[in-house]
Order: structure tokens, then sequence, then C-alpha cells
């Protein structure tokens, strides 16, 4: 099996895993049921995950393939705001790196992680990677290395921003709040660059061309 492949099987199985678990509960929830609602046996579930719990990685990844992809085309030249306000809309009219069904199973995971240790390292996991492209990014972004301790720094507070506002937002949205602090993009794109330039002391978000 070619990982390509490896790789869209187990998103298959993380998206049933994940429903299964925001429907039941995860202690309801079974690896027979699993591999029922996918179609596969429980062996072929226990060969791409170790257990039924890390069934919902690959979902709960998803939940910041969006954010880091806009983050990764972030030109020197354009501030935050006006980055983050022009790409979220394009992704409005587009198609998205990641389906809406996808980010609101990765909400649903990331909701669940409150209360679930084993989701919540997950999440915790995905956020690591997170904070990882960060250090690149940003160091690209000051012109130093990566492992620069200014840059880890940064990275690490720009992560953890991320993190809460994704946590704060997706309770938002799972509890119908219907405000659009959130759910426009000129309210989202403004909290964003707003936490990112706090949590940096204003060493992101300014053009730096």
């Amino acid at each position: 099996m070619s990982d390509q492949r490896r790789a869209r099987l187990r998103l298959d199985i993380s998206r049933e895993a994940a429903r299964l678990f925001w429907e039941r509960g995860v202690a309801a929830t079974s690896g027979d049921q699993i591999a029922e609602a996918v179609g596969l046996s429980t062996r072929t579930i226990w060969r791409h995950f170790r257990s039924k719990e890390s069934c919902a990685e690959p979902i709960i990844a998803q939940g910041v393939v969006t954010m880091m992809s806009v983050l990764r085309s972030w030109p020197g030249e354009s501030s935050l705001e006006d980055h983050l306000g022009s790409e979220l809309a394009r992704l409005g009219r587009e198609k998205p790196p990641v389906d809406l069904a996808d980010e609101m199973l990765a909400m649903k995971m990331i909701r669940l992680a409150d209360t679930e240790p084993a989701l919540r390292t997950a999440w915790l996991m995905a956020c690591d990677q997170v904070e990882r492209e960060m250090c690149v990014i940003i160091g690209d972004r000051l012109q130093r290395p990566a492992d620069d301790l200014a840059v880890r720094m940064h990275a690490a507070a720009t992560a953890a921003v991320l993190r809460v506002l994704d946590e704060h937002i997706g309770a938002a949205l799972l509890a119908d709040v219907g405000t659009t602090e959130f759910t426009s993009v000129t309210g989202l794109s403004r909290h964003l660059a707003h936490a990112i330039r706090t949590a940096t002391s204003g060493a992101l978000g300014d053009p730096v061309t």
C-alpha cells in the first residue's frame, strides 16, 4: 500500500471513529464498531492504529491544516491582519484544504478532549506539530534560524494562542452561540492577529519588507 493510500484509509477510519465517539462516547465505542462503520475487519483497524482512541488522531490533525496553510503563505509585504482577512475570505469562496465536515469533526474531537485524556494527547500532538512548523515560518520571516531561541519562543507563544482560540471558537460554534465575533472573516482575522501580536510582543504582525 502506498503512503498516500494508507493516509487516505487512516483518514476514512478516523472519520467514522470520530462520529461514533461524538454520538456514543469514547467508552461506549469499540474497535469492532469502528471497523463495522468503515466496512473493514477489526484486524485491519489494529493494523493502522494502536488503540481505538488513536483512531481520532488523523481527524484531529485536520483541525490545524487550514490555518497552517494560511500562515505558510504569509508574504513579507503584508500585515497579519491583511493576510488573514484576504486568505480566509478566499478560502470561503474556493475549496479549502480541509472539507467543512472534517473541520466540524475535528472541532468535536477537540471539544471531547476536555474530558478524554487520550484525545487530549492527540490534540496536543497536533499542537506540537504546529509549534514546529511555526519555527520555520517565523524563522524565515525574521531571517533567523528555526532553532534560534527567540524564534522558538515566538513559535511556542503562537502555537499556544492558536490552540486556545481553536478550543474557544470550536466550543462556541458547537454550542451555536450565533455570534459574528468568530464566524465572520473580519472578526476571526482580527482576533487571531491581535492574539498573535500580543503573545509575541509585537514581533509578529507587521510587514517585514
